[in-house]
């Protein structure tokens, strides 16, 4: 019989989400890739039972996750009524829906028609009454967002979701969704957008717009794939995002001579504050005010302790910060 760790809220301090009630750790585990059909379930179980040891309480899923489609949510789903069904109301679970899950016209995108019996599938197979956050997975540029936002809307107010969020929505389009829900009643809740040292896109305008809305943000590819960590600066294990035929996602010609350069330098930045490659990585994206939590995958259990040893150095000088800057744009 699992037991979690008594001391399991004393790792770190929890962030409010935006101007919301809600609050995430700075850390939170993806379900993306590792917990589905293709991998071992008791090392996905271990992965979970060591998160929420060390105060991971949010754990993120999509419909989709796996590989096989699914898969993901099954799995977490037996985890949850083996060892973690009475710690439901400590936990955050979300899924999403905006990629392809069945065939045929309403098995995809964001209509109000796929939105609601993809979260209906992903509750059966997650054995849950609701979720706590439910995201639209990706903009869909041929239904009208008003009929997406309001699909969301129908979710939290019949009780399937208690909270509603979006992923890689752009700034105008994330404007757009704020108002049309503001009207409804229904805040957004919170962005889950892509960002890393190699992808810098939110800057620009998306951070600024999620503060000003009280949004909250929740980063996924903080370590860009892997891509910032040590594990290929000498080649692509086999192991390794890249190296596994199944993950079709990860182009391993990422991996050139130029980016490892770039992550050796990198490298040699994180050893001088006492942190590896990955740690820095989590603090630099979770240096930025408006960024809430820090979205991270893992395939062993080292991986989620070190993702939180982590927090203990989230500061970084100016030097640094001129560094990397100068090292990322060369």
């Amino acid at each position: 019989m699992y037991q979690p760790s008594q001391n399991r809220y004393e790792n770190f301090e929890y962030k409010r989400c935006g101007r919301s009630g809600l609050k995430l750790p700075p850390v939170s585990l993806g379900l993306w890739y590792n917990f589905g059909g293709y991998d071992v379930f008791e090392n996905c179980r271990k992965m979970i039972h060591r998160a929420f040891d060390l105060g991971i309480t949010h754990f993120d899923l999509a419909n989709n996750y796996g590989p096989p489609p699914g898969s993901a949510e099954e799995n977490f789903g037996k985890i949850l009524k083996q060892d973690l069904k009475s710690y439901r109301d400590e936990l955050i679970i979300s899924t999403k829906a905006g990629w392809q899950m069945w065939d045929g016209p309403y098995g995809d995108l964001g209509s109000r028609k796929y939105l609601v019996a993809s979260l209906d599938q992903s509750l059966k197979r997650m054995g849950l009454d609701y979720v706590d956050i439910f995201y639209h997975h990706r903009p869909d540029y041929d239904t009208p967002l008003e009929e997406t936002m309001g699909a969301l809307d129908y979710i939290v107010k019949s009780g399937k979701a208690l909270y509603v969020g979006i992923s890689q929505y752009k700034p105008e389009e994330t404007k757009r969704a704020v108002e049309i829900l503001k009207a409804m009643g229904t805040p957004l809740l919170i962005h889950q957008p892509n960002y890393n040292m190699f992808d810098r896109w939110i800057e620009n305008e998306l951070l600024q717009l999620l503060s000003d809305e009280g949004i909250g943000c929740i980063v996924f590819s903080p370590l860009a794939q892997g891509l910032l960590t040590d594990k290929y600066l000498k080649g692509i294990p086999a192991d390794s995002r890249a190296g596994k035929e199944h993950i079709q996602f990860f182009n391993a010609d990422k991996v050139t001579e130029e980016v490892l350069k770039k992550v050796k330098k990198l490298n040699d930045i994180a050893a001088n504050r006492n942190q590896s490659l990955a740690q820095m990585a989590i603090s630099w994206v979770l240096r930025q005010p408006a960024v809430t939590s820090a979205l991270i995958g893992a395939s062993k259990v080292s991986q989620i302790e070190e993702a939180v040893n982590s927090l203990h150095n989230l500061n970084f000088s100016n030097d640094e910060l001129t560094e990397i800057q100068k090292i990322i744009s060369s």
